[in-house]
């Protein structure tokens, strides 16, 4: 294992397929079984399990908010003591599965949260995310997240989006936001559900941004999508391989 993980997160516009561009990437990644891969469910929808089959049994919001109503009824605990106990029920909400292990965030923090509970919780998470070797956030739609506590660890920024124009400004904002926020290392556009080549070339005429790759439209990935299926169960291995070829030049160069 690395002694600094890669933490890739991928954000997007909502409807760009940026759940299953996360699934697949998580996938590709845990093939190479020596690798451990943490994925994070970063989207309050909690959508990443299922591509990924994994059932969801608690959320990092259940712990907080579990934690928040002893604090709220009496309960008087010091920091040592809160620690162990969120990183103890954090331990317990992480679903394995061989190399991968899975993590949902659930709802974003609101207002009059509890400064404390949060701020254990990001040093919790960073902690957890030390243990792997990659860690791909599915992070939650728009550009709102840039400031929650799942990004601030990020060191790769994977951009989603379709050929729309509203999903590629999407993009651009939040490489802009992300760049003030988080200390990335790197950050590209990957272009999704592309009809053909020719409408890549046009697009790339008015990106602004690095290009990672892109992917055209696959069927079986909207069957498995609509049906909740595993993506793991996937028959034809060339699904992956525009994704494969974009992840060799944009994580492991």
């Amino acid at each position: 294992m690395t002694d600094f993980p890669k933490i890739i997160a991928v954000c997007g516009k909502g409807g760009v397929g940026k759940t299953s561009i996360s699934a697949l990437l998580t996938i590709l990644l845990s093939e190479v079984k020596t690798r451990k891969v943490l994925a994070i469910d970063a989207d309050p929808a909690v959508g990443l399990s299922l591509p990924l089959g994994i059932e969801v049994k608690k959320t990092v919001d259940h712990i907080r908010n579990d934690l928040i109503r002893s604090i709220e009824s009496g309960e008087k605990s010091g920091k040592e003591a809160l620690l162990n106990r969120l990183d103890y029920e954090l331990f317990e909400a992480l679903e394995e599965k061989d190399n991968l292990a899975f993590l949902a965030i659930g709802r974003p923090e609101g207002d009059g949260c509890y400064c404390q509970v949060n701020s254990l919780l990001r040093e919790i998470i960073q902690n957890v995310a030390g243990k792997f070797d990659f860690v791909v956030i599915d992070g939650e739609a728009g550009i709102e997240q840039i400031n929650r506590r799942v990004m601030e660890m990020v060191t790769h920024l994977f951009l989603v989006t379709d050929s729309s124009i509203k999903g590629q400004n999407v993009a651009t904002i939040i490489e802009k936001v992300a760049r003030n926020k988080i200390r990335f290392q790197k950050a590209g556009v990957f272009y999704n559900r592309m009809q053909n080549e020719e409408e890549v070339k046009q697009l790339l005429k008015r990106n602004e941004l690095p290009v990672i790759g892109w992917m055209p439209e696959n069927q079986a990935i909207r069957k498995y999508d609509r049906e909740g299926k595993s993506f793991f169960s996937f028959q034809d291995s060339n699904i992956m391989t525009p994704l494969k070829q974009a992840v060799q030049g944009f994580i492991h160069e």
